[in-house]
């Protein structure tokens, strides 16, 4: 069926869009720029900051371009004298509620309240400065998440993403007038509200009313410390996602030189991440199938499905809105966590290091992460510092380390390998994906077909993605599963958890095995990524670590020739009990 198009002008310039597209979308179209504040491609529109506004002829007031339909000849203005005073006493408005101290701002450089004072070049406050002291003490009682209020400008934003995108609702705008503000349910403390820490907020927020809870401070006390040994290691996701903040495209040197640019800042050992995140998968499948073999055996069929439990804001949503189902949840680490339990295990008998005088920092895309600490073997916490993408690249900034101009560098020879398994692990479906792989070689013992290696109802943007196994021929002790079909579910993002798990009480659908990742597209949309952020974006650093799946030399994680020595040399050895401490909740 043909579209319908409107045609109308924009500042004199002809331009024809979809029906249904608003002023700002035909805007974007002839790359007119229309300054813009609670808008935000992610979230529904809402047009409360008034700071888009443009002219248009036959109407007598000037009309928000975000939430304003084209219509058939219409003449828009963007830039006349009329929309340029509005929209500066629009910004002079909310900077004379909004605690403008820039110089010392978390979000300095990179706020979008800022960005438009110096576009309107606003000078002295017009308007009396309404932010009283107390508004500016901020609630930091959350391990993960910072809300200022003093530096908050009502966009809704944090609303809109925490209600639509992720479907917790943490936030809601109470009173009106000039009393409204963004508040918790009964303005309580974050700590004491339902939050996944998710950070999705913070990576949304348009100033600093919404930060992750710094930690890289804390990280460079540590590197200064001559008697810690200090060990880090970055997720593929960050890494393919980290030169968007420091202007540089991602490329098949990066990695070794963003191993350089970490020992430059003064870390002892730099380790690949792929490594654990072979472990756990290897991990992941091995659990899976002890629960299949459970399940064939409970005449209640209780056991299953079995569900992933990575994300720790996956385990407070389920553990709040729906803890019928905690018990499905797998018991194994998540893949910082295993980081964190073998450095303070088997890297320190290795390196002859006292567990104690190691510190562990995990960068990764999630500022839930924070929040995620167990006690190890050893009686100490696995990661001591988690830290974000963002965070990290304050680091390098802060050491003046231009990236693209370092010498390749390696990672630590001890824990060096990782299959492309693991790289799929960061985007929604690819774990399911890394598990297939595994699974099907210890079930069959045959080698996959390579035809498996990229399962692309897995790679789809849906929020529910589902796919099939069926294995014709299997070895010893795996007869109950010839011929039967495994249903696999991935869910992509937290607002579809709710839909699959009212699917499955309800037993509309029946599964075996369910990823579900909080975050939409998976790590790679992790809160603790570069600002700003869009499903575009996600979708490109998508398409990244699939092509490194694609021409890693290894793509099975149980092919990891240094994972397998590890499990001869120290897991298989381990008492039973000391190795579920290792890698197990």
């Amino acid at each position: 069926m043909e579209k319908t198009l409107i045609n109308l002008t924009i500042n004199n310039i002809p331009v024809s869009v979809q029906k249904g597209s608003t002023i700002l979308d035909a805007a974007h179209k002839i790359n007119m720029h229309i300054p813009t504040l609670c808008y935000h491609p992610d979230l529904k529109v809402a047009g409360n900051c008034r700071v888009c506004v443009v002219e248009v002829a036959g109407t007598k007031e000037l009309i928000t371009a975000c939430s304003t339909a084209v219509t058939e000849g219409m003449i828009v203005t963007t830039n006349s004298y009329k929309v340029r005073t509005a929209r500066k006493t629009i910004v002079e408005l909310l900077l004379s509620e909004h605690n403008a101290d820039c110089t010392k701002c978390y979000r300095n450089g990179n706020c979008e309240l800022q960005w438009l004072a110096s576009e309107y070049r606003i000078g002295d406050h017009v308007y009396h400065d309404l932010v009283k002291e107390e508004e500016k003490q901020p609630d930091s009682t959350s391990l993960c998440i910072i809300k200022d209020d003093s530096k908050c400008v009502r966009c809704q934003r944090c609303v809109r993403t925490c209600s639509d995108l992720q479907d917790v609702g943490t936030f809601s705008v109470i009173n009106k007038g000039k009393k409204q503000k963004v508040s918790t349910f009964y303005g309580k403390p974050l700590k004491d509200v339902f939050c996944i820490d998710c950070g999705q907020c913070t990576s949304r927020c348009p100033t600093a009313a919404l930060t992750e809870k710094p930690l890289y401070e804390e990280v460079w006390d540590a590197l200064a410390d001559t008697g810690k040994h200090v060990v880090i290691a970055t997720t593929p996701a960050v890494r393919v996602a980290i030169g968007e903040e420091l202007g540089f495209e991602y490329n098949k040197h990066s990695d070794s030189k963003i191993i350089a640019a970490l020992r430059l800042l003064g870390f002892d050992s730099v380790v690949d991440s792929g490594y654990f995140h072979d472990i756990y998968i290897v991990e992941l499948c091995t659990e899976f199938m002890l629960k299949m073999k459970q399940d064939n055996e409970n005449a209640a069929k209780t056991i299953l499905p079995y569900i992933t439990s990575c994300s720790p804001g996956w385990v407070e949503f389920v553990s709040t809105k729906c803890p019928e189902i905690k018990p499905l949840l797998s018991q194994c680490k998540s893949p910082r966590l295993i980081f964190g339990s073998l450095i303070k295990t088997y890297y320190a008998d290795k390196k002859a290091l006292n567990p104690k005088d190691i510190i562990t920092v995990s960068v990764t895309p999630c500022t839930a992460a924070k929040n995620e600490s167990t006690q190890s073997m050893t009686g100490i916490a696995d990661v001591d510092f988690s830290i974000t993408t963002r965070e990290l690249v304050r680091m390098i900034r802060q050491s003046g380390i231009d990236i693209q101009r370092l010498d390749a560098e390696d990672y630590e020879p001890l824990m060096c390998e990782h299959s492309g398994a693991s790289v799929l692990t960061e985007v929604s479906g690819g774990t399911t994906e890394a598990v297939i792989r595994t699974l099907s070689e210890l079930v069959t013992g045959n080698e996959l077909d390579p035809k498996m290696l990229k399962i692309m109802p897995l790679r789809s943007e849906h929020g529910i993605k589902e796919t099939v196994l069926t294995f014709s021929e299997v070895r010893t002790g795996w007869e109950f599963l010839k011929d039967q079909e495994i249903r696999f579910a991935a869910v992509n993002g937290s607002r579809h958890a709710m839909d699959f798990f009212k699917q499955l009480k309800e037993n509309q659908k029946h599964y075996h095995f369910a990823e579900v990742m909080i975050c939409q597209g998976g790590c790679i949309g992790g809160g603790g990524q570069p600002i700003p952020v869009s499903a575009e974006l996600i979708k490109a650093r998508a398409s990244i670590l699939y092509s490194l799946d694609e021409i890693c030399g290894q793509q099975k994680a149980h092919e990891n020739a240094r994972l397998n020595a590890i499990y001869r040399e120290f897991l298989t050895k381990t008492e039973l009990k000391e190795n579920q401490k290792i890698l197990y909740y």
